[in-house]
């Protein structure tokens, strides 16, 4: 099992859905999208080779792998490095994702 190590975009982007979540549905639809999250994520630290690297293909991001979250439209975006699950961004699937890899992974 390799540790997911979450990128500052990808914090901001955990908090920033789990407060829309929030704001939308309530605190209980917050906190089932944050543990449906971390879930996902959990896996993916199991078996980082699970995603599907079709979206980072498309967005000259070779290596770049993607898993969805189950029950939400959201997916992690992730590179399996030799030493943890470097995870880059979280990406609802209504958003311009290729716009959004395309600028840049810092």
């Amino acid at each position: 099992m390799k540790h997911g190590r979450l990128r500052p975009a990808a914090e901001d982007d955990l908090l920033s859905l789990a407060r829309w979540y929030g704001e939308r549905g309530g605190r209980l639809l917050a906190e089932k999208f944050f543990d449906e999250a971390r879930q996902a994520l959990l896996t993916v630290e199991a078996m980082p080779t699970i995603g599907s690297p079709r979206l980072g293909l498309q967005c000259e991001q070779p290596g770049l792998r993607s898993w969805a979250l189950e029950h939400f439209p959201v997916r992690w975006f992730y590179f399996e490095r030799d030493d943890c699950v470097d995870v880059v961004r979280l990406l609802g699937e209504r958003q311009d994702i290729a716009a959004i890899l395309a600028a840049g992974l810092d």
